[in-house]
């Protein structure tokens, strides 16, 4: 059946049915590729199945997700001289390439350049674009769209009002992609170059985590080759966080993007001490960098007796002092321990080659390695530069006083020596309860022994919380590639929270890095941000406050309840709302309130567990409620939050974060009073 040319809405729902066809016909092709003659051995057939297999998976079509959701009119055909009465062309944006039979394009990736205007497009600079068509889906069929003209002088800018729908729509289950609502400041930072490191301060609501990870989309799809080869990894604070943002990348056609958290990285022994707040803090200072660095090199010890290497008939001989300049001219060169250490004995026969040159001989490089490897030449090499293990040595720092003492003299004082060193010291690197740390501790010794693998690209989310030891430890996975670091100081909440953006770009060899900063908020509503942004002054003074930017206020109430009753009486209001429900309160209050639910006969789940249909209510300890997002909270109990920190900066920061993190809806709920700083 024919379209009826005046029906502009039929027209779109026809294009996109044979977008869907022709991306249903790509995957086909690829499905019914046959590499049967085409791979020359098992592995790489192997290899080749798999990226099939991958690119397969990249070309699903997600049936509640728009395949386009904005359209492009140029007036002049990009790239053109633009003369006059060159035709203009239109262009479909969505998440992925799609092309008909003939390889025209039916949709165009969001992240190509032809794409860009759509983001960055406006009246006052329409970059060649007569016509910016946004449209309005339901479970993934077009419903409405909006027209912005953009060179016409007669039509005066307007908010989007689909734009603010999409902004504003609720969520059941894990975060969305918003390659549809980009705004221009977010676009900016996505699209910026692999080659430089950027941090992005964003209050709550600001998008950072979202432009972080359509960033990683964006570069893949810019450097595919290049990233292909070094890998990308994005690293957050927990794996609930992990498993809220895990769905983002993939609903862009991106698969082959790692995740992990800081302790994953780390992971060289099993964690299963703590640390208090004094020890932690102390461990995880730079200056432990310094300390672990000449513990290890305590080892390497001045040689006083020379080398004899017997070969045959004849006896080569390296003296001491020789010995001694090949040692210092390694030190000198500052190149990793192992490394250096593996290059001893190669400098060793090497001095033994030149002697045997002097008196008539032709050796060749064959002979030099196997003086590398005469037992005299390993014996002094171990001697003189022995193997050292990054746990044992670690262990040995905490364990042993006088060792800390000697290696920590000039460095920390004897309150911090005594903070970090265990009451009872572990008699093996197995039985030692290891804590969070100490692992960070091992992962810096173990770097100074061997270099650790750096990859392409990565991207740090809630960064604030981190130390500068482990701002060390995830620069060491970045050294020869770039980062995305992304956080908000105001919502620092651990006792060696980041103090400035400058000083920890510093711990993480990253120190040219650009600050963005966001300050639109898109999630939070005018009412719950303004309340919120009342404890900026006491835990972050200085920050520029989160505006929020969206038309709908949202609710908001503070409510003065009884007891456990009245908490789960505003989870069920919350629950007639369309979306997600999230419980927060502080880390002790959560058993009496899973009991009060259950009692309700409310089901629950946990933080990182999807939402569903029927299950939309998230029970959520303050200490996991950074980066999650809910269309309505239920916070309980702030004096509680607050309590439940040790100390009152970091008690209001964390009640900062879970008053942040509701959509559509607010209702804080309190038997105890406020915290004074709510006023």
């Amino acid at each position: 059946m024919s379209t009826p040319v005046d029906d502009p809405l039929a027209r779109e729902r026809s294009h996109l049915a044979a977008s869907r066809a022709a991306l249903r016909a790509m995957r086909e092709d690829v499905e019914a590729l046959d590499i049967s003659d085409v791979s020359a051995n098992w592995v790489n057939a192997q290899v080749l199945a798999r990226q099939i297999e991958e690119r397969v998976k990249a070309l699903a079509d997600l049936s509640d997700t728009p395949l386009f959701f904005g359209r492009l009119d140029y007036l002049h055909a990009p790239g053109s001289d633009r003369a006059e009465g060159a035709d203009g062309e239109r262009f479909y944006i969505g998440r992925r390439h799609v092309h008909d039979q003939d390889g025209d394009p039916m949709v165009i990736d969001w992240r190509a350049p032809v794409s860009q205007p759509f983001y960055r497009a406006s009246k006052k600079d329409p970059m060649d674009i007569a016509l910016r068509r946004r449209f309005g889906y339901t479970r993934g069929d077009i419903t409405a769209y909006e027209d912005e003209h953009l060179s016409d002088p007669g039509e005066a800018a307007r908010t989007s009002k689909l734009l603010q729908q999409e902004i504003e729509r609720p969520r059941v289950g894990p975060m969305r992609d918003i390659v549809a609502t980009i705004q221009p400041e977010q676009d900016e930072i996505v699209r910026s170059g692999l080659s430089g490191t950027v941090c992005v301060q964003g209050g709550p609501g600001t998008g950072k985590t979202a432009v972080g990870l359509h960033r990683v989309a964006y570069l893949l799809y810019a450097h595919r080759e290049r990233l292909a080869r070094t890998g990308t990894l994005v690293i957050g604070p927990n794996r609930s966080f992990l498993s809220y943002i895990e769905q983002v990348l993939p609903a862009l056609g991106e698969l082959t993007v790692q995740q992990a958290t800081v302790e994953d990285l780390v992971a060289h022994v099993e964690i299963r001490g703590t640390d208090d707040a004094t020890a932690a803090v102390v461990k995880g200072d730079a200056r432990m960098a310094r300390v672990l660095r000449r513990a290890l090199y305590s080892h390497v010890t001045p040689p006083t007796e020379p080398v004899v290497v017997v070969r045959g008939s004849r006896r080569w001989r390296v003296p001491a002092y020789e010995l001694a300049d090949l040692v210092s001219e390694l030190l000198d060169r500052d190149i990793r321990y192992g490394a250096a250490r593996e290059a001893l004995p190669q400098r060793i026969a090497h001095a033994v080659l030149v002697q045997m040159e002097r008196s008539g001989e032709a050796p060749d490089d064959r002979v030099q390695d196997a003086v590398a490897r005469n037992s005299a030449v390993k014996a002094a090499v171990k001697a003189i530069w022995p193997p050292v293990d990054p746990a044992k040595l670690v262990l040995r720092l905490l364990s042993d006083a006088e060792f800390l003492a000697t290696h920590a003299e000039g460095i920390l004082d004897a309150d911090e020596q005594k903070a970090i060193l265990w009451a009872k010291p572990a008699r093996s690197v197995k039985s030692a309860r290891w804590s969070t740390a100490d692992a960070v501790l091992i992962d810096e010794a173990t770097d100074l022994v061997q270099r650790t693998h750096s990859l392409g690209h990565v991207v740090l989310d809630e960064a604030q919380d981190l130390s500068p030891m482990q701002y060390r430890a995830v620069g060491r996975r970045c050294t020869t590639g770039s980062a995305t670091v992304l956080g908000d100081l105001a919502q620092g909440t651990t006792p060696w929270a980041t103090r400035s953006w400058q000083e920890a770009l510093t711990h993480l060899g990253k120190q040219d890095a650009v600050i963005e900063e966001l300050t639109a908020g898109f999630r939070v509503p005018t009412d719950v941000i303004t309340y919120a942004s009342r404890l900026l002054p006491h835990i972050a003074p200085g920050l520029t406050p989160v505006v929020s930017i969206r038309e709908n206020p949202g609710h908001f109430e503070v409510r003065q309840v009884s007891g456990t009753d009245d908490v789960v009486a505003a989870c069920r209001e919350s629950l007639r709302h369309e979306g997600s429900t999230g419980l927060i309160a502080a880390d002790a209050r959560v058993p009496e309130l899973a009991a009060a639910l259950t009692a309700a006969g409310i089901p629950y789940l946990g933080p990182g567990e999807e939402t569903t249909e029927d299950t939309r209510l998230t029970l959520v300890p303050a200490s996991l409620a950074k980066g999650l997002e809910y269309d309505y909270v239920v916070l309980d109990e702030p004096s509680a939050v607050v309590d439940g920190e040790p100390d009152e900066r970091t008690g209001l920061r964390r009640l900062y974060v879970a008053l942040t993190r509701a959509v559509s809806g607010l209702t804080v709920t309190h038997a105890a009073p406020l915290p004074e700083q709510l006023g």
